[in-house]
Formats: C-alpha cells, sequence, structure tokens
C-alpha cells in the first residue's frame, strides 16, 4: 500500500480542541490504497501543550492507527516573535533526517500551507526523497494577510511570501486547495487548471448523530462556538443581539458564545457596555464534546467580516458543523460561495449590518418548529453529500495517485 507524508504544523489528534482534518482524512485512506503519517509541531496550537518530553526531540504516537510524529517545538502564546520561533523549530526539525527515522518511506507529500514554511519543507523533503509534492493550499498567502490589513501589498515580506507563493505552486504536482474558488487567484499566475484539486474540510458524520430541534417555550437558544478574532467580528453579533433585545418579539433569545481567541477580553467588555445580558460567553470546549453541546442550540449564527480575500469562498469547519447538527444557520458573509444558500438551511445577511442579522435572528426565533426542522434537515442533508469525510479522502487519494500518474 502507499504511503503519504502530511506536514501540517498544527495538526490536531482526536479529542483535542483544533481542526482534526488530515486525521479524518487519514484514518479513511486505506480503504482507497494508501496509508498516511502526520508530521506535526509538538506544541499544541490552542492550549500550548507540549506533547515530547524534556530531552526528546521527536515522538511518534499513533491515533487509531494513524501516526503522528510530532516534532520538538517551542511554546508560544499570541502572534509574537516566540510563534515565529516556533514556526522555524518546526520548518528545521522535520527537514532533520534523524527526527524521521521511524516513519514508513513516503511515496508522496503533501505540505499545508497553515504557513508557507511548512509547504516549503514538504517541498525539500519530496526532492530528498524523490517523490512527487503536493502543495496543500489552506489559506492564500500573503492575500489573506494583505486583505486583513497586516501589511501593504509592496511590504517586503509580502513581496517575499508571493515569490514563495508562486514556486511553490509551480513546483507542484498537485495543488490542494480547501477554498471552492481558489482557482481564479492561482490560475493567473500561471498554473494549468487541472493541476488544482478542491477538497474542502469536512466532518466526522459519525460523531454528529442528529437530533430533532424541540420546542422549546423557555426561551430560544442562538449559539456560535470557535475563534473569537478579528475575522470574525463577533462585534457586530453583540451588536445585533444589543436590538433583538429591545424587541418586543424577541422572546427570550439568548446567544451562547462558545471559545477563545485574541479579542475575547475586548468582546466580554463591549457586552456589558452594551449591557446585553442576553448573552453568556463560555470558554472553548474539546471537539469530542461539540455534537452533544451542538445539539442544546435552537440555530447558529456564522458571522465573517467583510475582506476581499472571501470572494475565493471558504471552508469553514464550524460552519459544516452546524449544519451537521440538524440545526437552521444565520450566514453572515458574503463569500465566493454560501453552503446555507446552497443547502436552504438558513437567512443570509451581509457582514456589519447589526440591524440586518437582528432581523434575522428574530426572524429564525419565530419559525414554526416543523420549518424550523427542514431547515435543519436539509443542512444535514447537504454536508452528507458534499462534505463528508468518506468521500473527501477518497478524492484526496485520487489526487495523491494524480500526482505518480504526473511523473
Amino acid at each position: 500500500m502507499k504511503h503519504v507524508w502530511i506536514l501540517n504544523h498544527y495538526a490536531q489528534e482526536p479529542g483535542g480542541p483544533g481542526g482534526t482534518r488530515h486525521y479524518s482524512i487519514a484514518r479513511r485512506l486505506p480503504a482507497n490504497g494508501w496509508t498516511a503519517s502526520i508530521l506535526a509541531a509538538s506544541t499544541e496550537h490552542k492550549t500550548g501543550r507540549q506533547r515530547v518530553d524534556a530531552g526528546e526531540t521527536a515522538r511518534i504516537e499513533r491515533h487509531d492507527g494513524v501516526p503522528f510524529l510530532w516534532l520538538k517545538a517551542g511554546e508560544y502564546r499570541g502572534n509574537g516573535a516566540d510563534r515565529v520561533k516556533n514556526i522555524i523549530d518546526y520548518t528545521r526539525a522535520v527537514l532533520r533526517p534523524a527526527n524521521l527515522a521511524g516513519l514508513q518511506p513516503p511515496d508522496a507529500i503533501v505540505g499545508s500551507s497553515v504557513h508557507p514554511l511548512a509547504a516549503w519543507a514538504g517541498r525539500r523533503l519530496a526532492k530528498r526523497y524523490k517523490v512527487p509534492f503536493l502543495f496543500e493550499v489552506r489559506d492564500l498567502w500573503p492575500q489573506t494577510l494583505i486583505d486583513m490589513g497586516r501589511f501593504s501589498a509592496n511590504h517586503p515580506l509580502a513581496i517575499g511570501l508571493r515569490w514563495l507563493e508562486k514556486s511553490l505552486y509551480k513546483s507542484a504536482a498537485k495543488i490542494i486547495v480547501l477554498l471552492p474558488r481558489a482557482g481564479d487567484y492561482i490560475e493567473p499566475l500561471g498554473i494549468p487548471r487541472d493541476r488544482i484539486v478542491w477538497i474542502p474540510n469536512g466532518v466526522d458524520l459519525d460523531d454528529f448523530q442528529p437530533t430533532q430541534a424541540s420546542d422549546n417555550e423557555a426561551g430560544f437558544t442562538l449559539m456560535y462556538f470557535g475563534a473569537h478574532g478579528a475575522a470574525n467580528g463577533l462585534d457586530n453579533v453583540l451588536r445585533a443581539m444589543r436590538i433583538v433585545r429591545d424587541r418586543p418579539e424577541r422572546a427570550k433569545i439568548s446567544l451562547r458564545l462558545i471559545g477563545d481567541g485574541p479579542l475575547k477580553p475586548a468582546l466580554v467588555s463591549l457586552a456589558a457596555e452594551l449591557g446585553v445580558k442576553n448573552v453568556g460567553f463560555e470558554d472553548a470546549i474539546p471537539k469530542r464534546l461539540i455534537p452533544q453541546t451542538a445539539a442544546a442550540a435552537d440555530a447558529f449564527v456564522f458571522n465573517l467580516i467583510d475582506v476581499p480575500v472571501f470572494r475565493y469562498g471558504i471552508s469553514s469547519n464550524k460552519l459544516f458543523e452546524f449544519m451537521a447538527a440538524r440545526r437552521p444557520v444565520i450566514f453572515c458573509c458574503d463569500a465566493g460561495n454560501n453552503p446555507v444558500a446552497e443547502a436552504g438551511c438558513g437567512p443570509t445577511v451581509l457582514p456589519g449590518d447589526p440591524e440586518a442579522l437582528a432581523r434575522a435572528m428574530l426572524a429564525t426565533a419565530a419559525l414554526p418548529i416543523a420549518e424550523r426542522r427542514a431547515m435543519g434537515d436539509a443542512g444535514r442533508a447537504h454536508i452528507v453529500e458534499r462534505y463528508g469525510f468518506d468521500g473527501l479522502a477518497k478524492r484526496f487519494a485520487h489526487a495523491l495517485d494524480a500526482s505518480l500518474d504526473a511523473r
């Protein structure tokens, strides 16, 4: 059976916080002729937990038969110098032959761009082992940082990242993109469209045993779980809840915000300033608890700020989990794709308009229970059809096979 190495700096084993995309794919690859090893940093991204002991440089653990190689990288908080050092630590460690000795040799290597150096290291290893290199594009670097206002398009770092990005595209046998319209960004750089394969994030459907929404006369619970960062624009959601609070038809609507992130303290302060006692903040929860927590929602709110890079689409784990939980979703986003509208499982409003979002919240809460259940069923069916990991793993294996054929 063929074997692939997947380089993902922030890969997560099952049960912890964060995305488990590559574990979920790797677990299903043997049914498609491949096995996988996942090469990740030892520092857990969300918590800072260290997975190797003092003195260890690497450790292999198996989770449901999937080998995870944890490579020693320093701890960090936030996005400062320590995080940059952590990225460099991982890049150096993954290129050190002694750290890789316990792995089955690869037939292909995937470098996943949670940051570009992981993909660059994957290309270096592919040359060393004389196997195809596949570039998995999770975020468009540096365009995402430019559109988020981190630096200008003419900044030396942007110029350097642009050069590296184009170089990685050109050298990849296949380019796996998570965003459905990323090809519109990549093809003008001189890359053939047939080299680009769309494989989005997905859901472990076995984890989400869907439950029927109940007609709760005590109130209506909106829910959001996930990052509390700049891109999520949760201040817009809080301002919408301030409007909801003062409407006579509010019907005891409440919002649970579950998660963590750099803007959470500011959001807690804003909620106090607005006097939104109908909003509760809760700590982040392990991934294994998400399905049962989601079952307590009557509807979900998905919100992103308005930035140009979203025209290439989104591939959000939490959005797919909202839909898999069989509840309506209020989609507050202007992106190149809209899974909620495609499924017919909830209203869509433009970002940055708390009045429009408040109207959508009130309208969703006022729907008859049968209509809300029909929306939830439609969202769940859409996820089963397009975003289940059995189908995504098959597409991943096809991309690996195609990379071998292209040699």
